[in-house]
């Protein structure tokens, strides 16, 4: 039995190690993780599993950004579950957690960047999407949205940027007595 729960500061290294561990160094390097950068995810909507140990076996998280002028939207990701519980269901609990959440706190619109056969059981498609890019390459056949309201995504258009909160950034002495802990 797995256990889904809002992120904790204290997971900041296991996440970033299952993450490697799963999606590899190069993740890095994509253009959703530039849209993260210097971020922090949208308030309540960063999830942790907890496999029965308590271990972290899995994350998701959804980001504010615009899609195009004058449309909010989230940016889900990046979704990970360890190799070990990927047979359980827990990518999908965890899809179904992170969209009942936005939904709750009122969102319109998710997009993301993945793979189309596995998230269209969630409601994800190309469909409006088109008239979107990222800041950097990405492949346009994998940019997918979900519409939580009617018209959400109506007439979507323009460069996907990040508007959420800005990370706090440590100051100088924080980072010379090393008191720092990362913030999400």
């Amino acid at each position: 039995m797995t256990d889904i729960v809002l992120e904790s500061v204290e997971e900041v290294a296991a996440r970033e190690a299952l993450l490697d561990l799963c999606l590899g160094e190069e993740r890095r390097a994509k253009s959703s993780e530039r849209l993260r950068e210097g971020r922090e995810p949208a308030a309540g909507l960063a999830f942790s599993a907890h496999g029965p140990d308590g271990r972290l076996a899995g994350t998701v998280r959804l980001w504010n950004v615009s899609a195009g002028p004058g449309k909010p939207a989230l940016l889900l990701g990046p979704l990970a579950v360890h190799p070990w519980f990927r047979q359980d269901g827990l990518g999908g609990a965890l899809m179904r957690t992170a969209l009942d959440a936005a939904r709750a706190r009122g969102h319109g619109a998710i997009i993301l960047v993945g793979d189309a056969p596995y998230y269209a059981r969630f409601g994800f498609s190309s469909a409006k999407t088109g008239g979107l890019w990222m800041p950097g390459p990405f492949d346009r056949n994998r940019l997918l949205g979900l519409e939580l309201t009617a018209g959400a995504l109506d007439g979507a258009r323009g460069l996907i940027s990040p508007t959420g909160v800005e990370a706090a950034r440590p100051s100088l002495a924080e980072l010379i007595a090393g008191d720092v802990r990362r913030s999400a």
